[in-house]
Protein backbone atom coordinates (compact mmCIF):
# COMPACT_ATOMS: atom_id res chain seq x y z
CA UNK A 1 0.00 0.00 0.00
CA UNK A 2 1.64 3.61 -1.07
CA UNK A 3 2.01 6.16 1.15
CA UNK A 4 -0.44 8.97 0.35
CA UNK A 5 0.52 12.37 -1.27
CA UNK A 6 -1.07 14.19 1.75
CA UNK A 7 1.64 12.96 4.14
CA UNK A 8 4.46 13.57 1.85
CA UNK A 9 3.10 17.35 1.20
CA UNK A 10 2.82 17.71 5.26
CA UNK A 11 6.27 16.83 5.89
CA UNK A 12 7.46 18.98 2.86
CA UNK A 13 5.33 22.17 4.72
CA UNK A 14 6.73 21.38 7.83
CA UNK A 15 10.22 21.18 6.64
CA UNK A 16 9.93 24.51 4.85
CA UNK A 17 8.49 25.85 7.97
CA UNK A 18 11.11 24.62 10.06
CA UNK A 19 13.99 26.04 7.38
CA UNK A 20 11.75 29.72 7.37
CA UNK A 21 11.99 30.57 11.10
CA UNK A 22 15.57 29.26 11.28
CA UNK A 23 16.06 32.13 8.49
CA UNK A 24 14.20 34.15 10.40
CA UNK A 25 15.55 33.91 14.22
CA UNK A 26 19.01 32.73 13.81
CA UNK A 27 22.16 35.15 13.57
CA UNK A 28 24.74 32.46 12.53
CA UNK A 29 25.44 32.37 8.49
CA UNK A 30 25.94 28.86 8.66
CA UNK A 31 23.24 28.20 10.30
CA UNK A 32 21.11 30.16 7.86
CA UNK A 33 22.57 28.66 4.93
CA UNK A 34 21.87 25.46 6.48
CA UNK A 35 18.42 26.38 6.62
CA UNK A 36 18.17 27.62 3.03
CA UNK A 37 19.21 24.31 2.32
CA UNK A 38 16.54 22.54 4.43
CA UNK A 39 13.98 25.24 2.32
CA UNK A 40 15.11 23.82 -0.78
CA UNK A 41 15.12 19.70 0.47
CA UNK A 42 11.42 20.82 1.43
CA UNK A 43 10.75 21.98 -2.55
CA UNK A 44 12.64 18.72 -3.48
CA UNK A 45 10.50 16.74 -1.96
CA UNK A 46 7.47 18.10 -3.20
CA UNK A 47 8.88 18.09 -7.00
CA UNK A 48 9.47 13.97 -6.30
CA UNK A 49 6.36 13.62 -5.18
CA UNK A 50 4.20 15.67 -7.49
CA UNK A 51 6.10 13.62 -10.08
CA UNK A 52 5.56 10.20 -8.69
CA UNK A 53 1.84 10.90 -8.15
CA UNK A 54 1.83 12.06 -11.78
CA UNK A 55 4.09 9.18 -13.13
CA UNK A 56 5.66 12.26 -14.60
CA UNK A 57 9.85 12.47 -14.72
CA UNK A 58 9.76 15.81 -14.88
CA UNK A 59 9.75 16.70 -10.95
CA UNK A 60 12.80 14.56 -10.66
CA UNK A 61 14.53 16.00 -13.54
CA UNK A 62 14.00 19.34 -11.58
CA UNK A 63 15.07 18.18 -8.59
CA UNK A 64 18.94 17.49 -10.16
CA UNK A 65 18.48 21.37 -10.85
CA UNK A 66 17.77 22.22 -7.73
CA UNK A 67 20.47 20.54 -6.46
CA UNK A 68 23.31 21.74 -8.49
CA UNK A 69 22.63 25.60 -7.92
CA UNK A 70 22.04 24.24 -4.44
CA UNK A 71 25.83 23.18 -4.48
CA UNK A 72 26.55 26.27 -6.10
CA UNK A 73 25.20 28.81 -3.16
CA UNK A 74 26.91 26.90 -0.99
CA UNK A 75 29.85 27.41 -2.57
CA UNK A 76 29.27 30.91 -3.37
CA UNK A 77 27.78 31.84 -0.01
CA UNK A 78 30.89 29.81 2.26
CA UNK A 79 33.69 31.82 0.16
CA UNK A 80 31.78 35.09 0.99
CA UNK A 81 31.58 33.97 4.49
CA UNK A 82 35.60 33.84 4.95
CA UNK A 83 36.35 36.79 2.96
CA UNK A 84 34.12 38.58 5.28
CA UNK A 85 35.49 36.42 8.02
CA UNK A 86 39.52 37.34 7.29
CA UNK A 87 38.17 40.90 7.26
CA UNK A 88 36.00 41.57 10.21
CA UNK A 89 37.22 38.55 12.27
CA UNK A 90 33.34 37.56 13.31
CA UNK A 91 30.68 36.34 11.10
CA UNK A 92 27.59 37.46 13.19
CA UNK A 93 25.14 38.54 10.94
CA UNK A 94 24.36 42.03 13.54
CA UNK A 95 28.15 43.39 12.41
CA UNK A 96 27.86 42.26 8.57
CA UNK A 97 27.71 46.23 7.76
CA UNK A 98 30.19 46.11 4.62
CA UNK A 99 27.50 47.22 1.99
CA UNK A 100 26.33 50.42 3.99
CA UNK A 101 27.13 53.65 1.85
Amino acid sequence: MPIPLDYYLILSAALFTIGVVGVLIKRNPIVIFMCVELMLNAVNLTFVAFSRYHNDIGGQMMVIFVMAVAAAEVAVGLGILVSIFRNRASINVDEIDLMKG
